[in-house]
């Protein structure tokens, strides 16, 4: 496996989280399909079929889930400010 990336699913905005969020979506697929050519020759199947932009939209969706719980977004203050990190 590469260099680890992923250090904390801590973020200082839900905006930083939404980008973690499709970070971790973007780098599941370079898992799954490590080679660059193939997800570029798939990428011309699925960039046009609807049913599968929603199922993106929805793997992002709970990755978001995933960090905004880790940051106790849907309080007014985040966990990062809470531990005097932003």
């Amino acid at each position: 496996m590469a260099e680890p990336w992923l250090t904390s699913l801590i973020t200082p905005t839900p905006q930083a989280g939404w980008e973690l969020a499709i970070k971790l979506s973007r780098m599941g697929v370079k898992v799954t399909q490590p080679s660059d050519e193939v997800r570029s020759r798939l990428r011309e199947v699925y960039e046009q079929d609807a049913d599968s932009l929603i199922l993106v939209s929805q793997v992002i969706a709970i990755n978001f889930q995933t960090v905004a719980a880790a940051n106790n977004h849907w309080n007014k203050q985040p966990v990062a400010a809470q531990e005097g990190t932003v």
